[in-house]
């Protein structure tokens, strides 16, 4: 998917988070998002997933050359963020399931496959409530890694890994980005080697 924003800015109230961007994400492209934490980096991904409207300018979706009207875009943007919360009543196999059926996974993974790229065996039936918060941040990461989607957006997607599973994170995120949008926001190093472009929204602060 090709996303590209024209003079694009966002306000809350009279503050505005950023403006004047003018920017193309294109397909087959890692992308990191940069800046101090409260620098509007989450607010700009909420835009790209199509979430939050612009105040000002335009973004343009488009899919294989056809463009894509903005709430159709839901069903192509696959999003991970530490703030996403998961229904925690649920097993990890019964969340998998459920999720499978509202969305696909990539070709040739399934609930099953999934737990094992976890390495959550051990625990598949136990309520995700019980689980750490690296353990997830993992299922957060794999949800949306392993969705079905052409644009993935990664919010500070290493948040309460240990160096494992920054280690976990990084190959999983390699194995599953061919052909892909990826944006990743962060301001962690190791999360902005694994891109390719850097954009600072820095740059477009009022």
């Amino acid at each position: 998917m090709t996303v590209t924003l024209t003079n694009a800015g966002k306000r809350f109230g009279y503050e505005w988070i950023f403006r004047g961007l003018t920017y193309c994400f294109q397909t087959g492209q890692r992308y990191a998002l940069t800046g101090p934490n409260g620098c509007g980096k989450s607010t700009l991904m909420r835009v790209l997933s199509g979430h939050l409207s612009l105040s000002r300018g335009e973004i343009r979706f488009e899919e294989q050359g056809r463009v894509l009207e903005v709430d159709a875009v839901y069903r192509r943007v696959s999003m991970a963020a530490p703030y996403i919360e998961l229904i925690e009543e649920l097993s990890l196999g019964e969340l998998l399931r459920f999720h499978e059926r509202l969305r696909p996974f990539r070709e040739n993974l399934d609930a099953t496959r999934l737990v094992e790229l976890l390495h959550l065996r051990t625990a598949r039936h136990k309520p995700l409530r019980q689980y750490s918060s690296g353990m997830k941040q993992r299922v957060r990461l794999a949800l949306a890694i392993c969705t079905d989607a052409s644009l993935l957006l990664l919010d500070e997607p290493t948040t309460n890994l240990d160096a494992e599973g920054v280690r976990w994170f990084a190959d999983l995120l390699e194995a599953h980005s061919a052909e892909r949008t990826v944006i990743v926001a962060s301001n962690v190093e190791q999360d902005l080697q694994l891109c390719t472009h850097r954009l600072s929204v820095l740059d477009y602060k009022a």
